[in-house]
């Protein structure tokens, strides 16, 4: 089966609807099986996005993104200066 990406927007969407279906009654299997997400998924985005609206949400994927561009550069950084520090004391 192919696993589909969800965007934080439409996930949040998806909380809002399983909420709604929450309260008029239903069972958290099934709002999950209206929603066609697992019960892990459900869980899993209601622990990550559980009070978000919908513009909050896409910043916070936008600075997830920024986040791991920034420590990449810092890792590549890091083993650069490494380098150099070798190549300063003749370790090479």
């Amino acid at each position: 089966m192919k696993r589909k990406r969800h965007g934080a927007e439409e996930i949040v969407q998806k909380l809002r609807s399983a909420e709604k279906a929450l309260s008029e009654g239903k069972t958290i299997p099934e709002a999950c099986k209206q929603l066609a997400i697992s019960e892990q998924t459900y869980h899993r985005w209601k622990k990550r996005y559980g009070g978000l609206r919908k513009d909050e949400a896409k910043r916070f994927k936008e600075l997830e993104k920024e986040n791991s561009r920034l420590k990449k550069i810092v890792a590549d950084l890091t083993l650069d200066n490494d380098m150099l520090k070798d190549l300063a004391r003749g370790n090479f």
